[in-house]
């Protein structure tokens, strides 16, 4: 499998100056995850495997425009010329591209492939429980964002500013994953992941208001 690992050393280098928040940590966080569920799931783990590799590889140039991007869209551009480098069939080459293109929970692209709705779930899995926490905190300080305010109009407030909180994620996306998932398994570790984000955003409700 030289080929695979040849890939992710040119996947990697879309990483050079990547955010804490979607490194290349996370690239391996969601591999991870991807093959967890990939083997319960009974999926294709090549596909699988390459997919998760190359899903983040656009995120820098979404990055960059702070948002005007499609990281999904554009790592399934930037990963279609990549793997035909290596002489890949156009069927697998589409298979791959489908799942790169349609990870984003805020994207239009519906995941149609079980390899694809894997990929969405592994992908969101990072985004909560104690990772998602610690993932959310890293981008306020990226953007510069306050640490906390519970009491504001989300309705009222921007991503990439000063008021994109990690509580500010978890109201407007993070608490809807649960119910979100697509895949048997992705849904049972969604479950207990959800439940601790829960538990913490309440925990520091109360220590912000000085009652814990």
């Amino acid at each position: 499998m030289d080929f695979i690992e040849n890939i992710k050393t040119e996947a990697k280098s879309y990483f050079t100056n990547a955010r804490g928040s979607h490194d290349w940590d996370h690239t391996e966080r969601v591999y991870n995850l991807c093959l967890r569920i990939g083997k319960r799931e009974n999926a294709d783990i090549k596909i699988l495997k390459l997919a998760a590799i190359l899903h983040d590889i656009g995120r820098e140039e979404e990055d960059k425009c702070n948002g005007k991007i499609c990281h999904a869209e554009k790592g399934a551009v930037l990963a279609k010329k990549l793997l035909k480098k290596y002489n890949f069939k156009k069927g697998k080459i589409d298979k791959i591209c489908h799942c790169i293109g349609c990870h984003r929970f805020r994207g239009n692209n519906i995941p149609k492939t079980k390899e694809a709705k894997i990929l969405f779930d592994a992908d969101k899995l990072d985004s909560i429980g104690a990772v998602g926490i610690g993932r959310t905190f890293l981008f306020a300080g990226e953007v510069g964002a306050r640490l906390h305010n519970k009491d504001i109009n989300i309705k009222k407030t921007k991503p990439y500013s000063i008021e994109d909180t990690g509580y500010r994620e978890f109201m407007v996306t993070l608490r809807k994953i649960k119910n979100r998932m697509l895949t048997k398994e992705g849904k049972r570790i969604a479950k207990e992941r959800h439940n601790f984000m829960v538990k913490f955003f309440d925990r520091l409700n109360k220590e912000v208001d000085g009652v814990a």
